[in-house]
This record gives C-alpha cells, structure tokens and sequence, in this order.
C-alpha cells in the first residue's frame, strides 16, 4: 500500500526518516510553511525559507523516491507581527505559483486575534486569485471556535468548501468540517492531538469521505511513519482497504491535485532513484556509495528489514 503524508515538516527531519518513510511506503508529502520554534525577525528569513521548501527540500526527498509538495503562506503565530505581516504576504505571493506548491498553507488562527483574521483573509483571497487550495491550521486552544471562525470566513470570501482543508481536527470538530463539504485532515501525534487509535474510531463512525489522515512530523516529539502506523491499525481493525486507501492515500490526491501540481499518474508509478544527482553542487550522500534505479527501493526496504533504518 502506497501513503501520501499531506502535512509534515520535512526541514526538521533526517535523511533516516526519508529512508524509513520510503520504506514503509510513503510515497509522497506536502510540507507547508510554518512556525520554526522561535519567532524570526527578519523578512530575508522567510526569503530562504520558502526558497528551501520549493528546492532543497523538493530534491532531498527525490533522493528517496519521495514526491515532495509544499504549501506557502504566513503561519498564524507569526501573524501578529505587524513589522513583519506586509512583506512576507508580498513574499507569499511571490512563491505561491512555483512549482510545487499545491495550497496556500499553513494559514488560520493561533490565539484567534484581529490581526490573524486580517492576514487569513487575505491569503484566503489568494487561494482564490490563484484558483488553488487553501490549507487552514486549527488552533490548539478554544479549537472548536477557531475552526467555527475559518470556516465562516473562508465561505464568506467565496472560497468553495472542496478547495478548503481543515487541519488538526478531533472529536470536537470533525462533525461541523465534514457538514460544511470541506476536507477534514487529522494529525497523529504520540501524546498529543489525535492516535492511531482515536482516528480509527473516527473513520469508523463517520466513514472516510473527505477525511485525510497526516503526521504533521516536526521539530517537537512526533512520529513521521504515523500514516501507515494508523493505515496498519485500522487494517488490523477490520476496516475494508479501501477506506484506508481513501484517508491515507486518495482524498489528499483528490484535495490537493485541485491545484494542478501534482501529477497524478505519475504518483502511481514506482519512482525511478538517481542519488548520482546534485543540488546546487551538493548530494545528500557522504561517501556511501549513490543508490540508482528502481533498485535502490528495494535497496530501503532491504535496509530497513535489517533493521538499520
């Protein structure tokens, strides 16, 4: 079974969790723009950060037969920074039609402040300008609200409920997302969020139309093999294959295709490696031998079998 993580931060990771997700099946992810762990200053930050998401990171995980995706846009904690809101929403602008970008993202609310409200609503004017999607961070607290708020705003705006993900969802939440005919993402933590467990509950009560399972892997203590972690468990449950398919694989085709980046066809092949290549004259290897061909999966899986990823 093939897995697309629509939603982890792949900047924050090792090449051994590339190698452990292209092992387990992993074959695509979305990276969106967001907060790094302390507030930046500077404008040129955000300058190479978006730069890294759209061509480094893109390459390394190529590296490891992984497609990878990005979302752009000024996260919701770094909203409130009224030196900073102008020239990054220029920013945002500016990398939000390069290639492999497919939402507008992570964008919403924090602490659900006028100022997060200003900068969402013109960066859902974005997705509609740009005719792409528009992937809405729920925030952790008075989460219920927040998500009551984007979703109100959003279809203010206009913006058509399939071309809006909700993300961070729970027991709280899901029901009102999945009324409003938008996406509902849900994020596997270890501690924190939503298990493999409770998300099985989930897709068995209300099925899997328009719900997307991701791990939302980053800095902090989290798990980037949480997608087929949870696609194993619910297998183990008894729910059909197919459904485990739709929430770990073809809803966040379906959602994110819309933006016309992704190449579907493509995604069902099997990726052809070449780790000969470079990246602005560098390689993800350090003197171990460049894995190459379709080969080199089998090459991961071997590896990771051994128990050495």
């Amino acid at each position: 079974m093939r897995f697309f993580d629509p939603h982890v931060h792949m900047t924050s990771r090792t090449t051994d969790d590339y190698e452990a997700m292209a092992a387990a099946g992993v074959r695509a992810v979305i990276e969106p723009a967001f907060w790094l762990g302390q507030p930046r200053t500077q404008v040129g930050t955000f300058v190479d950060y978006f730069s890294n998401l759209v061509g480094w990171e893109r390459f390394r995980a190529s590296q490891f037969g992984i497609a990878h995706y990005c979302a752009i846009g000024l996260n919701s904690k770094e909203a409130n920074d009224a030196n900073l809101e102008r020239p990054v929403l220029d920013l945002v602008r500016r990398f939000a039609c390069k290639q492999g970008v497919v939402a507008i993202g992570e964008i919403g609310f924090d602490d659900i402040t006028q100022a997060e409200e200003r900068v969402y609503r013109e960066q859902l004017a974005m997705a509609l300008e740009f005719e792409t999607v528009a992937m809405v961070h729920s925030p952790h607290r008075d989460k219920k609200e927040g998500v009551r708020r984007s979703l109100e705003i959003a279809f203010e705006m206009g913006l058509a409920p399939e071309r809006l993900v909700i993300d961070h969802n729970n027991e709280e939440t899901v029901e009102a997302v999945l009324e409003s005919g938008a996406w509902a993402a849900f994020t596997i933590y270890p501690h924190t969020k939503m298990s493999p467990v409770r998300m099985s509950d989930l897709v068995e009560r209300f099925g899997p139309e328009r719900m997307i399972v991701n791990s939302s892997g980053d800095w902090g203590i989290s798990d980037p093999l949480a997608v087929p972690r949870t696609a194993q468990l619910m297998l183990s449950r008894g729910i059909a294959a197919e459904a485990v398919r739709a929430v770990t694989w073809g809803n966040a085709i379906a959602a994110y295709s819309q933006s016309g980046q992704i190449d579907v066809a493509g995604l069902s092949q099997e990726p052809v490696i070449d780790q000969r290549a470079m990246f602005e004259d560098n390689s993800v290897l350090r003197g171990q031998r460049p894995r190459v061909g379709r080969a080199a999966l089998a090459a991961l899986a071997a590896r990771a079998e051994g128990g050495q990823v």
